[in-house]
């Protein structure tokens, strides 16, 4: 039984003490000297049996119970549609203003509780998913790792709700956002949903690592971008005689960057938290595909029913015992007419 664990496995040892009710009965010896002198009572003789039986189940119940046996957690594969996320958020200052460029009220949320807001609907939405949560500003950070546990990763994009830093290291947080997929994320389902309100020159050096981390890990990818008003757009092109260079125009050329990889990507520009909402749906509908997932079903503590068994054999034998009567309380039988009768009580 391999499903099945004690916390004190040495407690076994008192099992062959539920070979006691063999050795004697709880009920009153009878009065005939010998069986042989009684008459055959096959039902008598099934109701003997039951009881002792029940006896040692009561105390083989109780030492199951004393050893905290319990179900180990298991994994179970299952089958379902969705795949393997890392949600990377943008955790820079900017984010804590609005879409409007203002500080947040009442009224108006800021963009990183819209992105919170909506992420934590989105993975609520899929069950099926297996998900990892990363921030950056100035340097990326693991939140949680990739998990089928969406409790955990509910939890993980509510934790992101400090200040963040003045700066954006957008290659280095997709550096860590591939490094979270592990074997268990086959090529067919893997994608990066990143949200950021804005973008920054990447260095070369992780330039050429991220081309290499897409060569190895192939995935899905989407940037969500959180454009505040009066900032440049990711499609803004500079006029004709300025400089068009990731210095004055970060959010373009990390598009043009990111479309460089030769990976599926879609880039979503959102001016509002009902426009942030309707690109994490249409992401939603496009990552809709079978996968395969373990999950984890947590240890479960089987002695209270152990318990409950035993006291449910108990009882009976309580009964029984309650129930038992001697055969000389009974009334003495008198002849009639050459036959016994039982005797009549006294009016």
């Amino acid at each position: 039984m391999t499903w099945i664990g004690f916390d004190h496995p040495w407690l076994l040892l008192l099992l062959p003490l539920a070979l006691l009710p063999l050795a004697g009965s709880p009920l009153r010896a009878s009065a005939t000297p010998s069986e042989a002198l009684a008459p055959r009572d096959p039902l008598s003789s099934a109701i003997s049996a039951t009881l002792t039986t029940l006896g040692m189940l009561a105390i083989a119940f109780l030492v199951f119970g004393l050893t905290g046996a319990h179900r180990r957690d298991q994994q179970v594969e299952r089958r379902g549609v969705g795949a393997n996320i890392v949600l990377l958020i943008d955790r820079s200052s900017s984010m804590d203003s609005t879409f409007a460029n203002r500080s947040p009220t009442g009224a108006e949320e800021s963009k990183s509780a819209a992105a919170r807001r909506l992420l934590t609907d989105f993975a609520t939405r899929r069950p099926a998913d297996r998900v990892a949560v990363a921030a950056f500003s100035t340097a990326p950070m693991l939140v949680s790792p990739m998990t089928d546990r969406h409790d955990a990763v509910r939890a993980a994009i509510a934790a992101i709700d400090r200040p963040g830093l003045a700066h954006t290291d957008v290659g280095r947080g997709l550096s860590l956002a591939f490094s979270l997929f592990d074997d268990e994320s086959t090529e067919t389902s893997r994608a990066i949903v990143m949200v950021s309100d804005g973008a920054a020159v990447i260095d070369r050096r992780v330039q050429d690592a991220l081309r290499d981390a897409s060569r190895r890990n192939p995935v899905r990818l989407y940037w969500l971008f959180l454009r505040t008003q009066g900032a440049r757009g990711i499609y803004d092109k500079p006029p004709p005689g300025d400089p068009d260079s990731p210095q004055t125009y970060p959010e373009r050329h990390l598009d043009i960057f990111l479309k460089s990889l030769g990976l599926p990507y879609r880039a979503f520009e959102a001016n509002s938290a009902q426009e942030v909402s309707a690109a994490i749906k249409e992401i939603d509908q496009l990552e809709q595909r079978p996968t395969t997932y373990v999950e984890t079903i947590p240890r479960q503590d089987l002695d209270w029913a152990f318990y409950a068994l035993a006291a449910g054999a108990l009882l009976l034998l309580l009964g029984a015992k309650l129930a038992e009567r001697r055969l000389d309380d009974a009334p003495a039988p008198v002849r009639r007419g050459g036959a016994l009768q039982p005797r009549r009580a006294a009016s």
